[in-house]
Formats: C-alpha cells, structure tokens, sequence
C-alpha cells in the first residue's frame, strides 16, 4: 500500500514538471514570437529609402535620373515644343485714375463755351442796334439818350464776350496742362474720347515704367493685369502722361481700357508693354509648368534618362490654354521637355533632398 501511495506521489510530481516545463517552453516561446513580432514590426515601419536618383552638379540644377522603366511607370512624356514669337515685355505699373477732376472741367468748359455764344449773340444784336440809333440821331429823328443807351449795351457786351472768351481760353490751357494735348484737344474740339470716359465707357489708366527704362517705342496696345487677379485686357495708348506716379519715378502713359476689363478707379494694375522687335521663341503647354518658390518651371530632357529643372519667363501668356510663350534660347540646347509628369519629378527632386538631410541626421 505504501508502496502505491509513493508511486502515485512521484507520478503527480513528474507530471507537475512536465506542466511546469510546458508552460514554460511555451512562455518563452510566445516571448521570442513577440519579440520576432516587434523586430519585424520595426523593420515595416522604417522608412523605405528608394534608391537616390537626384544628382546635385555643382553648378546648376540638380538632375533626376530615370530608366525607360521608371518612366513608364509614372507615365511620364515629353515633347518638342512648338515654335512662336516671342516679344520682349517691359513690365510696368499702373493706377486707374478717379476722372471727377476731368468731369469738372469738362462741365465748366461746356458752360463757359455756352456763355460766350450767348455774348456773341447779344454783341450781334446791340451792334447795329448801336449803329441805327447813331443813323438816327444824325438825321436828327432819334435822340441821344437812345444813341447813348444802345453804345452802352454794346460795351457791355463787348466785355461779356472778352470775359467769356478769357475764361474758355483759361479752362483750355488747364486742360492741357493737367491732361496733355490728346485729352485736352479731345474735350476743346470733339469730346468723344472725354464722353467716352466720362460715361465709363472706358477707363483712363496711368501707366509708369521702371526708373531708368525706356523704349524703342511706346506700344498701340498694352496687356493689363489687376493686382491679384490672373485675368488680363488690353488697353490702348492715348498719350504721353502729363505727370509721373511720384512712388516710382519713371516715364508715364496715359492709357484707356475698355469697361468690360474688369478696372475701376482707384485699383493697381500690372502692364506689360511690347518693346523691340520679336524674336524666335517658343510655346510651354500649361502642363509642362511646375510652381515653386513662387517662379515657373520646366523639366528638359538632357539625355534619355536624366532630366533637369529649368525656370521660365511668364510675361508672355498664351491667349487660350494658359501656356507661355518663352525665348527659344531658354531651351534650344535640350528640344524636349516634360509634359506629363512635370510634378513628379519635382517631387522627386525634394524628395531625395529631404532623404539625403534625414541621413545627415
């Protein structure tokens, strides 16, 4: 019986240890499984590094290298860019003038010229009255007090013409002293263009160049922009500018935009006038174009696998799709530039910048 109870005893303790050492082998196994987890869960996490493509010179811009693999992958094409003419731009500022100070002389001079022609007719009509009453007199059928009163209605207009004509001849002058020769003609012979402005029709711009530019010669037509808008009109030359914006310094034009372009009174606008002769140039579809750091951009083909970043003129809008039309010197090294897939290639390019700093770290 003893005998029993001891192998029962020894029984129960082989197999505590053989539940000990399972349940040991299997807390050791869940903690290598866990820490196998974790290192796994690690390696996931850390950031994929794609093999560096962007190549700094130490001159220029950086240039991104892809293989025909990688380029069909983000469906990237190229083209040649079609040709055009570009025209230098002179880029200017300008204000849209407030015209009330030119309503107010307008009205002044259209009353005084009414004045004068009602003296003249008066002086038209005492001048024979004047001249009768003196017949009169003489053949001693009127009397002097009439002889008198008719040369005193004579004086009296002749003053009322010298005085209104001196008041139009003042209002001239200070039409064309304050407004220019054009603008001043314009109210003194026909006022078309003054009524034209007057009933906003049109609006008078002044226009005014950099310090210290000119040109060769001042443009028919300027293309006008309104600060902070992307919508531009063009408006037409009128004159040279009877004075200068006192901001900036430079030659000024009077100009006149249409009332359908958006100006009123009192707003900043960017003009962008034609100077010299056009030159060859070509045309950059708008999705050829990148924006950074506030400048367009162009990706050029150097070689079947390696592109670079090339910044573009924008005074020169295409009429339609919101392309530019750029000088052919710009790119006449390279023929091709990226049309799809210009954005990815910048990111690209910052991209590889900011795994390049990460390393550094």
């Amino acid at each position: 019986m003893k005998f029993m109870r001891a192998g029962r005893s020894v029984l129960l303790a082989l197999i505590g240890v053989a539940l000990l050492t399972a349940a040991a082998a299997l807390i050791i196994s869940g903690f290598l499984e866990g820490r196998e987890e974790a290192t796994l869960e690690a390696e996931r996490e850390k950031p994929i590094k794609p093999p560096l493509r962007v190549t700094l010179p130490e001159r220029g811009e950086p240039i991104i290298t892809l293989d025909d693999e990688a380029q069909d992958a983000v469906g990237l094409k190229t083209e040649t860019l079609k040709p055009a003419k570009y025209q230098d731009q002179v880029r200017a500022y300008g204000t849209v003038l407030d015209l009330a100070a030119l309503t107010t002389l307008n009205t002044n001079y259209i009353a005084a010229v009414s004045q004068l022609n009602t003296a003249r007719a008066r002086l038209a009509a005492s001048q024979p009255a004047f001249t009768r009453a003196q017949a009169l007199y003489a053949k001693n059928i009127g009397n002097l007090v009439q002889v008198q009163s008719t040369e005193a209605a004579l004086i009296a207009d002749r003053a009322a013409v010298e005085a209104a004509q001196s008041q139009v001849r003042t209002l001239r002058a200070t039409a064309m002293q304050e407004w220019g020769p054009v603008i001043g003609n314009a109210m003194v012979v026909d006022g078309g263009l003054i009524t034209r402005l007057i009933e906003r029709v049109e609006f008078l711009l002044q226009i005014t160049l950099p310090p210290g530019v000119e040109l060769d010669d001042v443009p028919p037509t300027v293309s006008v922009e309104v600060v902070g808008k992307q919508r531009r009109s063009e408006a037409r030359y009128i004159s040279p500018a009877t004075r200068t914006d006192p901001r900036i310094q430079g030659l000024t034009f009077f100009y006149a935009a249409p009332a359908n372009s958006g100006v009123l009174p009192g707003m900043n606008v960017r003009a962008f006038l034609a100077n010299g002769q056009p030159v060859d140039g070509i045309i950059v579809p708008p999705s050829a174009v990148v924006w950074w750091a506030g400048r367009a951009w162009v990706y050029r083909r150097l070689s079947p696998e390696t592109f670079s970043r090339r910044d573009i003129p924008i005074d020169m809008p295409t009429e339609k799709d919101g392309g530019f039309v750029v000088p052919a010197a710009l790119l006449a090294d390279h023929g091709e530039v990226v049309t799809v897939g210009a954005q990815m290639l910048l990111s690209e390019e910052f991209r590889s910048q900011i795994q390049v700093e990460g390393d550094d770290d």
